[in-house]
């Protein structure tokens, strides 16, 4: 529970003006009263003491923000001795200080405190007015009363009011967070598919070069600029999703769709891979589902070139009036690493799916290979 300083912040005109004000006013409430009562009453000290008094309530209200309960428990007590001091005078200013004390205290949350020296005071002068009924005039009595009253009900107002107000910065606060989080997720995805995919096909295309840079030269300087090439397209790639952490620097280039699923097939033709695509010609996506579907293709390509040992790969992505399926199929081995559950790049292009609120299945072939499909509602782009 935050203390009453973190509760309500000093800082600011606005904030140092909710604890002045309280003590101006309760000044000019009691003070000019005390000293005109101790001007007449005839008893000097007594009357220097009530002045004495009638101050150092409102003065302590200064001390409201650091500790508003004990600041109410005195205010009380220094009321009840004024009370005492000037009995005798039917009429006297009302415990102004005390009202305010109550108010800033439930206020800052000290609401026992603030109970206890309310409840207390008006106990006390009842029961010394029950006594000797020239400690108080009833009138004076019913005053206090209804503007302890008002006070309680003006604190738990401003109480509730905070707590509203910090429920939102909360809630504005978790919001944010969890937009973060979620941006966070979205960009080590985003990373993890470019660079698995162009990792794999820089490390193929640099074994093809070893292997035929003695046998077969101009192969292997093919091998090595297809390196290059899968580099630098790797890198802009990489800085196009990194692009908005900076203002100034746009994107090279926008997000991969359906217009380049068919580059990705370079990594597994390099690898002997047979691939084949089918793909809607008439297919016309948002740029974010076509986004999907393209890393889901090009992970599924990647699972493919590392784990699979396969000697073919089908791709078809087709589409209807509600959803778009992709699926990726090969002739390969049904390695464990990706197995339904298993590994970063499963995972990854499962979240792609349920983003859209779509479905993902993942897992081996009766016949042998392995089988990749997502399905995504047209009707849902995040």
């Amino acid at each position: 529970m935050p203390t009453p300083a973190e509760a309500w912040p000093a800082s600011g005109t606005r904030s140092a003006a909710r604890f002045v004000i309280p003590v101006v006013v309760a000044l000019l409430a009691q003070l000019p009263f005390a000293v005109w009562q101790a001007a007449h009453a005839g008893r000097p000290l007594l009357g220097a003491l009530l002045v004495v008094i009638a101050a150092a309530g409102p003065l302590l209200l200064i001390a409201s923000r650091r500790a508003p309960g004990p600041v109410a428990i005195a205010a009380g007590v220094l009321a009840v001795a004024g009370a005492l001091i000037e009995r005798g005078s039917p009429f006297g200013p009302p415990p102004i200080a005390l009202v305010f004390a109550v108010v800033l205290a439930v206020a800052l949350g000290a609401v026992r405190q603030a109970l206890a020296a309310a409840v207390g005071t008006w106990l006390v002068l009842l029961v010394a007015m029950s006594l000797d009924w020239t400690v108080w005039s009833p009138p004076r009595l019913v005053v206090a009363t209804l503007l302890l009253l008002l006070g309680w009900g003006a604190g738990e107002f401003i109480r509730g009011r905070r707590a509203r107000r910090d429920a939102w910065r909360r809630a504005v606060a978790e919001r944010r967070e969890s937009a973060e989080a979620g941006e966070r997720v979205r960009i080590a995805r985003e990373l993890h598919d470019v660079l698995s995919h162009s990792l794999s096909s820089i490390a193929v295309q640099a074994g093809v070069g070893l292997h035929l840079m003695d046998a077969d030269p101009q192969k292997g300087r093919e091998a090595l600029v297809a390196v290059r090439q899968a580099s630098t397209s790797a890198l802009e790639e990489v800085r196009a999703v990194l692009g908005f952490l900076r203002a100034d620097e746009a994107p090279l280039k926008p997000a991969p769709g359906l217009d380049r699923l068919e580059d990705l097939a370079d990594p597994a033709r390099a690898a002997g891979i047979n691939v084949d695509f089918e793909v809607d010609e008439a297919l016309a996506l948002p740029a974010a589902m076509s986004s999907a579907v393209y890393r889901i293709v090009q992970e599924s390509l990647t699972n493919v070139v590392r784990h699979s040992r396969a000697s073919r790969v089908e791709v078809r992505v087709t589409g209807g009036r509600d959803a778009v399926t992709v699926v990726v199929e090969d002739d390969g081995r049904a390695a464990v690493s990706r197995a339904p559950g298993r590994g970063g790049g499963i995972v990854g292009m499962r979240e792609r799916a349920e983003l859209f609120g779509g479905t993902f299945t993942a897992g081996p072939l009766p016949s042998g290979g392995f089988r990749v499909e997502a399905v995504l509602p047209r009707e849902r782009t995040p």
